[in-house]
């Protein structure tokens, strides 16, 4: 079994769309904002075209005996003007195929991503997560995340 990275490129847009959808339909069913709040505008290969040209994003597959099973995104993003140009590493999303979970694909594309941000001089690092979601809470926390802010949600409803 060898668990690999390796940057997604143009070619692998098809694939990175099939693998974006899988991480919507999981997180729509968390919440149902989710597509429209934080996942990627519509039309999405356009989204993971523009990601893949970003040089502040870092795009990842898992792979297992190369297959991709699994895809990260990353941004390094500025901090505010007090921060005297400290930069902050942002997990914007990450996800690993069901069957895939607990071998360490999910590690390995997290090594790698905080391995090319702090190679960029980066030293702070966020990753979004959804409350309710305990598995992707718990991967985070095993790799030395805590929670640093909480967003809080009101919808209001047509009774």
């Amino acid at each position: 079994m060898n668990i690999t990275t390796r940057p997604a490129e143009i070619d692998d847009l098809e694939e990175l769309e099939r693998l974006y959808r899988e991480l919507e339909l999981e997180q729509n069913n968390l919440k149902a904002i989710w597509s429209s709040a934080d996942g990627l505008s519509e039309p999405v290969e356009a989204s993971l075209k523009t990601l893949l040209e970003d040089p502040d994003s870092i795009v990842l597959f898992g792979e297992l005996d190369g297959v991709s099973l699994g895809f990260i995104w990353a941004r390094v993003e500025d901090l505010l003007p007090q921060a005297e140009g400290r930069q902050l590493g942002v997990i914007r999303l990450i996800y690993v195929e069901h069957e895939a979970r607990g071998v360490g694909v999910g590690h390995e594309m997290i090594e790698a991503a905080l391995a090319e941000m702090r190679s960029r001089g980066v030293t702070l690092f966020d990753a979004k997560v959804l409350p309710g979601h305990r598995y992707a809470k718990n991967f985070f926390e095993a790799h030395g995340f805590s929670a640093r802010l909480i967003f809080m949600h009101h919808e209001d409803s047509d009774e």
